[in-house]
């Protein structure tokens, strides 16, 4: 077989581990030849690859970001200024450059995308990758553990601040519409308060919060805040949004910080590189077994193929009733409402 591999949507640690277990099981293991796309979904279109040995492999595991680039590259969305039928023209290269199967690495936008090409007559599998975690029917995705890892340093690292100044920190991490950054980093990171858009928050409940902490003589509060918190209309930061409530209802000394891309760069932690690893190997078997369609998924503990057509369109959000909700709530953490 030749098979290609891409990388598409946002970077993330733990893509290039991903790539290194597709090339080596692909190579040794089943001595197919193996092709690296450039740039995404706009590699295929612009026919930009790169022939991939097993040397090429080595010193991947513990490196950042991605070898072959991404892109927001999305043939399937139309535009009024751009007439080229994309979809056609990724479908000719893909004959052209004598592919028999993609294996194409992202999160959710990725994953619709490669049902549609699979739809096309592309033969495909899906790799789930995201900090935010956020993949429909998979327990995790690679590159969240590193992202919440680092977001947990980083509030580590402000409880000194907050307690020198007797402030009240508030961390916006990443995380899109989804809280699991927020709520997994605000747990392992010990915050007063972690704020979720699957759970809303009421201000005034907020500010009693730690107005109450505050005459219990805890001069300093933790307050993590997710990215994807709904917002007033013309609010953009969530975190500078709920610093300066908490400062106007309370009076106390309140400061924010915003994270970003910082969550998403550097090397991944073992976790995300062994997942990473068991991915790209059963990605290879399911293209061996002619098991076009699927992406890989962990079920508990386990790689197990799921159609795409189940995973397209949907995300997957943090339940109401998490099991880590409820223990939050009972060790006095704040999530949103009294």
């Amino acid at each position: 077989m030749k098979i290609g591999i891409l990388t598409a949507g946002g970077d993330c640690p733990g893509l290039n581990a991903a790539i290194r277990s597709v090339g080596k099981t692909a190579i040794l293991n089943y001595g197919m030849e193996v092709c690296g796309i450039s740039d995404g979904f706009r590699g295929l279109l612009t026919k930009k690859i790169t022939s991939i040995k097993e040397e090429n492999l080595s010193g991947l595991l513990t490196l950042g970001g991605t070898i072959l680039g991404t892109s927001r590259e999305k043939p399937f969305q139309k535009s009024d200024i751009d007439e080229q039928d994309k979809p056609q023209i990724i479908k000719e290269n893909y004959k052209k450059l004598g592919f028999d199967a993609l294996v194409i690495i992202g999160g959710n936008g990725t994953m619709k995308t490669a049902q549609l090409l699979q739809e096309e007559g592309i033969n495909v599998v899906g790799i789930p990758k995201t900090i935010d975690n956020d993949v429909w029917g998979t327990d995790i995705t690679f590159g969240f553990d590193t992202a919440f890892s680092i977001a947990t340093d980083a509030i580590d690292r402000l409880h000194t601040t907050a307690n020198s100044h007797n402030r009240i920190m508030v961390i916006e991490v990443m995380g899109h519409n989804a809280g699991w950054i927020a709520l997994y980093s605000g747990i392992a990171g010990g915050g007063d308060a972690i704020l979720i858009p699957e759970l809303g928050y009421n201000e005034n409940d907020l500010a009693e919060f730690l107005v109450e902490r505050n005459k219990l003589d805890k001069k300093y509060s933790i307050v993590v805040v997710a990215e994807g918190l709904i917002l007033p209309k013309s609010k953009k930061s969530p975190g500078r949004y709920i610093a300066k409530r908490i400062s106007t209802l309370t009076g106390l000394e309140t400061r924010e910080t915003i994270l970003g891309y910082v969550q998403r760069g550097g090397t991944p932690t073992p976790t995300d590189r062994v997942l990473a690893t068991r991915y790209g190997s059963a990605a290879v078997d399911l293209l061996v077994e002619g098991n076009f369609g699927k992406m890989v998924a962990l079920k508990n503990d386990k790689i197990v193929p799921i159609d795409l057509k189940e995973v397209a369109g949907k995300i997957k959000l943090v339940s109401k009733n998490h099991p880590l909700i409820k223990k939050s709530k009972a060790i006095g953490t704040f999530l949103g409402a009294k």
